[in-house]
């Protein structure tokens, strides 16, 4: 048969995998990538795809008759994504991402009554790809697992391993103990797998009426970014105690990993744009529930979406282009494959309400469990919401993990704390920072000093959600009590945190009845020591602890830990850390069928051990004993005219006996037996603790909550940083001596930062307006006071010698000069859009910070914009405002708005040129300062001279 010519195929099939730096948004049982990385890819068209055009054509001929075999084959025609490519193998899967199925010659074709060209393996494994289209599928066979078509070149590329042809198709292989290292590396490019088990075991199908057929296989889990839960990918099982750092190649789970799904409604009458956010991290078990109005910037959308910091989003295939955009800029941001989001489009039917309300009816209408949401709660829930949840509901019981969003008291709604928009958590490097996305200069890296995975996330959720109500008291008392006091009771519970499991992910993953009897044992272990110990404490808790917060944790705490003790009294520790199921309980009083089972197998035992005493008798020979070879038990003798012969060797003769062979089988049959009981009497343990999931996290929740005011009270032993007096009913910001927390602690400790003084009244003087030169720390100022603020009502001690603070409702900024690409936006029309959103959001109890506003468009279009916008803020918001310019004229509002309005700027020492203090007053021009230039930039005398005479010029004029 001829080659046919190379003709454009399918982008859906042929674009199934992008190139690993670049992001990956799935379109259902595919993947498609952005515009911009599409390349222009060209394949030979499937000769098969011919044969199925002429298969075509003979049925039309003749419609009555049928092929059975030609049926088979074009059963693997149509998955030519999946078939063998190319005539070489090698290294990562040869060279192209897409697939080709070659058929056999023309002599070799098969007739219309031969058989399928498929072995029975390949016909089992692409009925299993038909089903799972849209996952890499990781097929047990034997001691391996194997990926076999396309799924095999690109696992081979992403693990580095070879890939070869073996019969029909390309195939690769990892070990069955690597299992969990691959699937992680695999999960970390984004990519979704599955895993398929062996069904069978071998005795049992030995003795079955299907002995002789192929060993039946089925999808046993799914897993993704955000939903790495189970004992196949839990590096406790192989690696035990994974935070002491001994974890090899393993890729780590990140401190978050949630699912968002997102959904958008547009009412045409009130023109406005509502968005329903559902977000939940089936690893530990979180749920958030959000809806809210937006605009054409989707501002609302990106601060929420960097918030919660998702691993995985799902959204409809009709989302509007606005929102891609966005998703799309976000997804691109770390320049690391494994760091990216991964976006998967659903169907859009999913996401209509109707679909969307009968599949949550369905699911919380069965519900019965303890502490679960009923179906009237849901119900009651905003339609975007609920058109978010269905299709979560449907996607999460693809991984049987849906069970996590029946649970109320894990369910969180957006709290009423400090509003921190998208621009402010990146302006001021709150989560991370600006120069490589990491956490080091950011805030959150000075104040997180947490010794718990479980602390870890929470502090995070502190630091994006400061409080705007008088618990922020309460913290100070606990963080001062800590910082304060020589209580060894302190110092106990402090050590007990140290070096502990991710408890609150593993109570989830035993909630999802998908822990290993290793991590369970883990877990158990040290919520019932964690529980014993702090019941100990207990009466010095009551005299010596004063803090009311901290007093109430402690207390609570040890009865809410008390029934992991006896769990795990049940449990033998050995069994347990080694995995072995068949001698997991140490009572069977508890496990009847596990107990019958075993007298069951005892029984056979006893048989084969009076038959030895009969052959003993028979052959005369007391020694006679078993043996055993490659795991088979047999009889060690030198003749003997009944026995039959099972191998031998110069030194020894071994033989079985009929009644010793069929003794022998059903032992391994009870054994395999034993071995699945075991497994479902374990998955039911799981349930029975999975009762007391929610009182665990409760606790676990305590100590997650101690573990942070412990870190705010580490910050707090840092030189010169005070308890900053927060007022719920002043409008004030008065700060002596304070510093950028970030810049301060990257300096080291030799006092290099320049303390500054803050003083704004909310019925005075609330406008600060600055100048002075550049690079001489005007940004780092106005930074320097929105952190503070966030620091106070968080609860932390702030880097200053004194500070006053009035709660605010938000913090608002807008600096930096940079377009967006992603969005369609410039420099200018950037500048304008957050400066809009920051005139609709802020009020006069909020902080607003404005850094060089007008500087993206013409100098008097700037001035014009700078002028107007500040004085909107001075006259009608009446917010706290920090306002740097270089444009003089503004500084005249001043003179206009004496009693609110001041003007400072960056004073320097040039003999010290590094050293700069805010100070009152307008700022001159800065032609004494030319020489800092030159060594800035190495200017030339002749260009200096140039600069001079301009400057000086301009100034005249």
């Amino acid at each position: 048969m001829a080659e046919p010519s190379a003709r454009h195929s399918d982008t859906e099939r042929e674009e199934k995998k992008a190139d690993g730096a670049s992001s990956k948004i799935y379109i259902r049982g595919s993947s498609v990538l952005p515009p911009r990385d599409t390349p222009d890819q060209h394949s030979n068209k499937n000769r098969l795809q011919q044969a199925e055009d002429e298969h075509e054509d003979e049925e039309e001929e003749d419609k009555g008759k049928e092929s059975s075999g030609l049926a088979a084959t074009k059963q693997g025609f149509l998955l030519s994504q999946f078939a063998k490519s190319g005539r070489g193998g090698g290294r990562g899967g040869g060279g192209g991402r897409t697939a080709e199925l070659s058929p056999p010659s023309e002599s070799s074709a098969p007739s219309r009554r031969s058989k399928s060209i498929y072995t029975p393996l390949e016909q089992q494994v692409i009925e299993l790809k038909q089903q799972h289209k849209d996952a890499l599928l990781a097929v047990e066979c034997g001691y391996k697992y194997r990926f076999f078509g396309e799924d095999a070149e690109i696992a081979a590329k992403e693990l580095n391993i070879t890939c070869h042809l073996d019969h029909n198709f390309m195939t690769c292989s990892i070990p069955t103990h690597r299992l969990f290292v691959h699937v992680r590396r695999l999960v970390s490019h984004g990519h979704k797998v599955g895993v398929v088990k062996q069904t069978e075991t071998s005795a049992i199908k030995a003795s079955g009426a299907n002995r002789n057929t192929l060993f039946t296989r089925q999808l046993s889990a799914l897993y993704t970014k955000s939903t790495l839960v189970g004992e196949d990918v839990n590096p406790v099982c192989k690696l035990g105690n994974v935070e002491d750092g001994d974890c090899g190649d393993v890729v780590l789970d990140p401190p978050d990993s949630f699912l968002l799904c997102i959904s958008e409604n547009w009412d045409k009458l009130k023109k406005q744009l509502t968005v329903g956010l559902v977000a939940v991290q089936p690893s530990t078990g979180d749920v958030l529930l959000d809806c809210f109005a937006d605009g054409q910037s989707r501002s609302e959308l990106e601060t929420r979406v960097l918030k919660i910091n998702p691993v995985e989003i799902l959204v409809p295939s009709d989302l509007s282009e606005q929102t891609l955009r966005l998703l799309q800029s976000i997804t691109n941001a770390s320049a690391q494959a494994d760091d990216r989001v991964r976006v998967e489009k659903r169907d859009r039917d999913e996401f209509e309400f109707t679909s969307a309300m009968n599949t949550v009816t369905e699911f919380y209408c069965h519900t019965q469990e303890k502490g679960s949401r009923s179906l009237s709660g849901v119900a009651s829930l905003e339609s975007p919401v609920i058109c978010c949840l269905g299709p979560l509901i449907q996607y999460l019981q693809e991984f049987n993990l849906e069970r996590v969003l029946r649970s109320e008291r894990c369910t969180q709604t957006p709290s009423e704390g400090m509003i921190l928009s998208a621009a402010t958590l990146r302006n001021l490097e709150i989560l991370n920072n600006q120069t490589d996305g990491g956490v080091k200069g950011s805030l959150l890296w000075v104040l997180d000093h947490t010794c718990t995975p479980f602390g870890r996330r929470l502090m995070r959720k502190w630091v994006s959600q400061p409080l705007t109500d008088p618990s922020v008291s309460e913290r100070q008392d606990a963080v001062q009590e800590i910082l304060e006091s020589d209580s060894l009771t302190l110092n106990s519970t402090r050590s007990l945190l140290s070096h502990l499991p991710d408890l609150e992910r593993g109570i989830c993953s035993i909630y999802h009845k998908k822990s290993s009897t290793q991590e369970f044992y883990l877990i158990s272990s040290s919520l019932s020591r964690l529980g014993l110990e702090l019941q100990a404490l207990l009466p010095a808790i009551q005299s010596q602890i004063s803090s009311t917060l901290l007093r109430g944790l402690l207390l609570d705490t040890p009865d809410l830990l008390a029934p992991a003790h006896s769990f795990l009294k049940v449990l033998n520790e050995k069994a347990a850390k080694l995995g072995n199921k068949t001698e997991l309980f140490s009572d069977l009083s508890g496990f009847p069928v596990l107990q019958e089972r075993r007298e069951q197998i005892q029984a056979v035992l006893d048989e084969i051990q009076d038959h030895r005493k009969e052959i003993r008798l028979t052959l005369k020979a007391p020694a006679l004993d078993y043996t055993s070879v490659s795991g088979q038990e047999v009889l060690s003798v030198c003749v003997c005219l009944r026995l039959r012969v099972k191998d031998s060797t110069k030194a020894v003769s071994r033989y079985h006996s009929p009644f010793l062979v069929e003794r022998y089988k059903k032992l391994l049959q009870l054994r395999e037996q034993l071995l699945l009981d075991c497994q479902r009497e374990w998955t039911n343990f799981l349930d029975q603790f999975g009762e007391h999931y929610h009182t665990m996290k409760r606790a676990i929740s305590h100590l997650a909550t101690m573990d942070c005011l412990f870190s705010l009270a580490e910050v707090a032993k840092q030189g010169d940083y005070c308890r900053p007096e927060v007022c719920e009913n002043q409008r004030q910001i008065m700060i002596r001596d304070g510093r950028h927390p970030a810049i301060d602690l990257l300096m080291g400790e030799h006092n290099q930062y320049v303390p500054n003084q803050t003083e704004l009244q909310g019925d005075a003087r609330r406008t600060m307006i600055i100048t002075g030169p550049n690079m001489g720390g005007k940004s780092s100022y106005i930074r320097q006071v929105a952190l503070i603020c966030v620091m106070a009502q968080m609860g932390s001690y702030v880097p200053a010698s004194e500070a006053r603070l009035g709660i605010l409702d938000g913090i608002y900024t807008r600096m930096g000069a940079s377009d967006n690409i992603y969005k369609g936006r410039s420099t200018f029309m950037e500048e304008l859009t957050e400066a809009s959103e920051i005139i609709s959001r802020a009020t006069e109890r909020s902080l607003v910070i404005l850094d060089e506003l007008g500087r993206g468009t013409s100098t008097h279009d700037g001035i014009a914009i700078a002028y107007a916008t500040l004085e909107y803020f001075i006259r009608d918001v009446k917010a706290l405002t920090l306002f740097v310019t270089h444009y003089p004229p503004l500084c005249e509002l001043e003179r206009a708005y004496p009693a609110h309005v001041s003007n400072y700027h960056m004073a320097f020492l040039l003999n010290e040129p590094d050293i700069a203090a805010d100070t009152d007053g307008m700022c001159g021009n800065f032609c004494a300062h030319v020489k800092m230039l030159q060594c800035i930039w190495g200017l030339t005398d002749a260009l200096q001279f140039k600069f001079r005479t301009i400057l000086t010029l301009a100034i005249s004029e």
